[in-house]
């Protein structure tokens, strides 16, 4: 059987699955029914100084597909409303009666050298197994110059994180913004402190709706709004390429990455992990359904990495990344002609309907009687661009076949038309 263990900068746990600083890990009631659960690891809801800062209500919103599933959802609460020295006792009393469990702090203080050394000396004092840098909050915070006030402006990564590097013998883990534009610039920041990983992504800055009765946006606090920030099964897109870019970048590409952003099952943690991430951090689906998720989480990936002969996590991890490169590397001669299987079709003409008006009316409709139809792909029309199967709701109806063009790999650098091809 696979062997899920994980060792992140030195710090071990069962499996792979952290639950991310969060509201599901902001006390320790919430994170002993976590690891009762199985959860392998924690990042304990971000500590700030004393006086803890004030909460909104309400703080969440959602945005929905035309079914009523959850896309993502919003939210603009901010680091922890306890307090500190409560926290502190229970972050204590949490690693003392779950030592196999990794517990690391998520830390947010003013960008000053006396308030990061001043917690991080009480942090370490309750044995957690690491800090995490919080410098990707979007709201309320960044107007106190916290947050993602620090993480949008690599210098300050670079020298809060040295601060830190300095104050502690705790492993630092910085997390990281997405509202950037260029996630390798904080990415180098943090390392040339001597950050021992980033954590990605944050959540991203949103509005997500208008209520046009009230002309008020969500979460409606007495009549006005906020951005807020973005996660959920939605940003796991946009938090893949962030964690592909840093992981295939030569001069980042031995920068350990936590993972974040999106991963609701097993399937999207063995996706981070193959594009190079070491672990993974879960918060939203936890939030949508409850701890017990990450059952499902260790059984399938454990299953999956069974059936593929991986018999731990490193026999798998980056093993995306050679293949992710840059446009002008592709193969201009690689060729895959969409097939429709009638079996299987049910003459709903959503492959057509797509092909014939936004793309390359390369799908034939013909009619076979009154009441029914046939749908065939022109072979010389179609260019592979995968729409029709994309928007085709029967599964593995239409397929893209590939082709033998008898032509070798030819990559926009050695093309012809382009005016600044080298050929060898």
């Amino acid at each position: 059987m696979a062997d899920l263990s994980s060792n992140f900068v030195g710090i071990s746990s069962p499996n792979p699955f952290w639950l991310a600083s969060a509201p599901p890990t902001d006390k320790a009631y919430n994170v002993y029914r976590a690891f009762e659960a199985g959860w392998g690891g924690v990042v304990w809801k971000t500590l700030g100084e004393d006086p803890e800062p004030v909460n909104v209500c309400s703080r969440y919103s959602v945005h929905r597909d035309n079914s009523g599933k959850v896309l993502g959802i919003n939210n603009i609460e901010l680091i922890t409303d306890r307090p500190l020295a409560v926290n502190l006792e229970e972050i204590y009393q949490t690693k003392k009666d779950w030592p196999d469990r990794a517990l690391v702090v998520s830390l947010m203080v003013p960008c000053e050298e006396d308030s990061w050394k001043r917690i991080l000396q009480q942090v370490e004092q309750t044995g957690c197994d690491g800090v995490e840098l919080n410098f990707g909050c979007p709201h309320g915070m960044p107007e106190r110059g916290m947050g993602a006030a620090v993480g949008q402006v690599p210098e300050y990564i670079e020298m809060v994180t040295r601060w830190c590097k300095q104050h502690t013998s705790l492993p630092v883990i910085v997390k990281l913004t997405p509202n950037i534009t260029n996630i390798l610039l904080p990415a180098m920041a943090a390392q040339s402190a001597g950050a021992d990983a980033v954590s990605l992504i944050n959540t991203i800055n949103s509005i997500t709706g208008i209520n046009l009765d009230t002309m008020t946006g969500y979460p409606d606090v007495g009549g006005q709004f906020t951005s807020g920030g973005y996660c959920g099964s939605a940003v796991k897109p946009i938090a893949l390429n962030m964690v592909g870019q840093i992981s295939r970048n030569p001069d980042t590409s031995d920068l350990p990455v936590s993972a974040i952003g999106g991963i609701g099952n097993w399937k999207d943690a063995a996706e981070f992990i193959a594009l190079g991430a070491g672990n993974v951090q879960v918060c939203t689906a936890a939030m949508l359904y409850g701890f017990k998720i990450v059952e499902d989480m260790i059984d399938g990936l454990s299953r999956w990495m069974d059936s593929k002969g991986y018999q731990n996590l490193n026999a798998f991890r980056g093993a995306a990344v050679p293949q992710l490169t840059d446009w002008k590397y592709l193969d201009l001669n690689y060729k895959t002609l969409a097939h429709i299987d009638p079996s299987s079709c049910i003459e709903c003409g959503r492959c057509y309907a797509a092909c014939e008006d936004t793309s390359h009316q390369a799908i034939a409709m013909i009619p076979e009687s009154q009441t029914s139809r046939r749908f065939e792909v022109i072979d010389e029309k179609c260019v592979g661009c995968n729409l029709c199967q994309i928007v085709c709701p029967v599964e593995d109806c239409i397929t893209m076949v590939k082709q033998d063009t008898g032509k070798p790999y030819l990559n926009w650098t050695q093309h012809p038309r382009n005016p600044m091809a080298y050929m060898e």
